[in-house]
C-alpha cells in the first residue's frame, strides 16, 4: 500500500473533500441525509475561504499518478464561522472524515498530525477540537498525539454532549541550538546576522541565519548577497520564528522566493519506555543487526550517508570532486560533539544516523537506510537506538528536521512521540 500524500486541498479535491466528509457522516450515522448539517459538510468550498482544508490523497488506479482524495480534515482560526470553541491563540480541528473504504490504514492520524504541522507553521499557542464518548478509537487517536481532556470547557449540542480536548506545541530547541548541532565551516558575522559557508553542503551550513537587528536591513542584506557571489552560491535564507522583524518584506521586495518548509520535532530523550526502544533497539523485522559507534564519521558510514556528490551539494552550489566534497562533509559533521551510530548486517553497512549534543539537547540528523534494506523497520530501530545513546550521555530533550510535504516521515517520527515544535522556510532569490 503505498504512503499517503497529505496537503492542502487544491483544485478539484477541495470539493471531492467535501463529499467526502458528507459521505463519512452519513456512513457512521453522524448526521442525517435530510439534516441541514449535511449540505454544510459538503461545502468545502465555503470552508476553504475561512479555513484550512486538507486532504489525504492516495493513488486511484488510471492513470497511475491520479491522486484520489481517501480523507479530509478543516484547521480552523479563532474567530470564523467554523471555530466553535476556540479561544484566541488556537486553531479548532473540525470535520475529520476518512472514506469507509481507507480506513484502518492509519489516514486520520497522518491528517491530525499534519494538522499539528500546520497549525504550528501559523504561530497557534494551542490546537482544540471537540469529540464524542462514542468516538473511542478517534478519543484514542488524540490521546496518542497528545491532546489531553479539559472537562471545564465540555459542551453541549442540541442532543449531543461534546468533550473538549486541546494540545499545546512543545518548546523548540530555537535557531542558534540548532546551528550549535550543524555548525558551518565558517560562520562571518553582518550586523549580527550570521552567514554560513561550507562550500555548499546542504543548505544548513550554507544560509543566512538572520537573528539580528542591523541599522540598515538593506545594506545588511546586500553585504550578504555579496559574500555569496563571492563563492559562487546562491543567497539563500533560513527564516524562523526568531528572524529580524520587516525582513520577510524586504525578501519579498527582492523577489526571493520559498523554496523549501522545514519541521522542527521534538520529544524528551527518555519518554518513559512508550516508544519501546531499549527491546528493539538493535532488532528490524528481518533480524538483529550490528550497531556500532564512533565520535568521528567513518568512510564506511561517510560513504552511505553522502551516496553521491549530488547529495552532498543541496544548496544549488557547483559540484566538486569527491575528496573536497568528504573533506567539506568531515567539517561540517565534525564541527559539534556527536555521535555517529552505523548499522551493519552480514551484507554490510545498512544505515546511519548522527545524535548531536548542545546544552541539554541531542539532534538527530543524517538517516540513512541502504534501498536493499528499508522497510525492515531499521529507520526506526536506528532513531530509538539514537535516543538510548543520547540518555546515556546526559541529554534530556530531542529534535530532528524534516521537510513538511515527507508525509511517509512524520508518520514515522509521530510513531517515536515527537512532537511538532516549530517551523521555518529557506527562501531563495532567484
Amino acid at each position: 500500500m503505498p504512503a499517503a500524500v497529505v496537503r492542502v486541498a487544491r483544485g478539484r479535491e477541495v470539493a471531492d473533500a467535501g463529499a467526502l466528509t458528507a459521505e463519512a457522516y452519513l456512513a457512521d450515522r453522524l448526521v442525517d441525509a435530510t439534516d441541514a448539517y449535511a449540505d454544510e459538510l459538503r461545502d468545502a468550498e465555503q470552508r476553504s475561504r475561512e479555513a484550512t482544508v486538507l486532504v489525504a490523497l492516495l493513488p486511484g488506479g488510471e492513470p497511475e499518478d491520479d491522486l484520489v482524495v481517501v480523507g479530509t480534515v478543516t484547521l480552523a482560526p479563532y474567530g470564523t464561522s467554523y471555530a466553535e470553541v476556540a479561544e484566541p491563540g488556537e486553531l479548532e480541528i473540525r470535520m475529520l472524515a476518512v472514506a469507509p473504504e481507507a480506513r484502518r490504514q492509519g489516514i486520520a492520524e497522518l491528517l491530525v498530525g499534519a494538522a499539528l504541522r500546520e497549525a504550528v507553521a501559523g504561530g497557534a499557542r494551542r490546537v482544540v477540537l471537540s469529540t464524542l464518548d462514542s468516538m473511542e478509537s478517534a478519543r484514542r487517536l488524540y490521546a496518542r498525539l497528545g491532546f489531553v481532556a479539559v472537562p471545564e470547557r465540555d459542551w453541549d449540542h442540541t442532543v449531543v454532549h461534546l468533550r473538549v480536548h486541546t494540545w499545546t506545541p512543545p518548546d523548540a530547541p530555537g535557531a542558534l541550538v540548532e546551528q550549535a548541532t550543524w555548525p558551518p565551516a565558517r560562520i562571518v558575522d553582518v550586523d549580527g546576522w550570521r552567514v554560513g559557508l561550507s562550500g555548499g553542503l546542504t543548505r544548513r551550513a550554507n544560509s543566512l541565519l538572520p537573528l539580528g537587528v542591523p541599522a540598515d536591513l538593506d545594506a545588511a542584506l546586500d553585504r550578504v548577497e555579496a559574500l555569496y557571489a563571492e563563492v559562487s552560491q546562491p543567497t539563500v535564507v533560513r527564516m524562523c520564528r526568531a528572524a529580524t522583524p520587516g525582513l520577510t518584506e524586504l525578501l519579498d521586495r527582492r523577489g526571493y522566493a520559498v523554496v523549501a518548509r522545514t519541521d522542527v520535532l521534538v520529544r524528551p530523550v527518555d519518554d518513559g519506555g512508550r516508544a519501546g526502544h531499549r527491546a528493539a533497539a538493535t532488532h528490524t523485522d528481518a533480524g538483529p543487526v550490528r550497531v556500532s559507534l564512533a565520535d568521528r564519521p567513518g568512510d564506511a558510514w561517510l560513504a552511505l550517508w553522502s551516496g553521491a556528490k549530488s547529495r552532498l551539494h543541496a544548496s544549488g552550489s557547483a559540484a566538486q570532486d569527491d575528496g573536497t566534497s568528504l573533506a567539506l562533509a568531515r567539517t561540517v559533521l565534525g564541527g559539534a560533539p556527536a555521535v555517529y551510530l552505523l548499522a551493519t548486517d552480514a551484507d554490510g553497512p545498512v544505515g546511519v544516523i548522527r545524535a548531536a549534543f548542545a546544552e541539554d539537547w541531542v539532534a538527530l540528523s543524517c538517516l540513512v537506510v541502504a534501498p536493499h534494506a528499508r522497510r525492515r523497520g531499521l529507520g526506526r530501530a536506528l532513531t530509538l537506538r539514537a535516543l538510548d545513546e543520547a540518555a546515556r550521555r546526559g541529554a534530556r530533550r530531542a529534535f530532528l528536521q524534516v521537510e513538511a510535504d515527507n508525509t511517509g516521515a512524520a508518520a514515522l517520527y509521530a510513531g517515536l512521540g515527537f512532537q511538532p515544535a516549530e517551523r521555518y522556510l529557506y527562501r531563495e532569490r532567484r
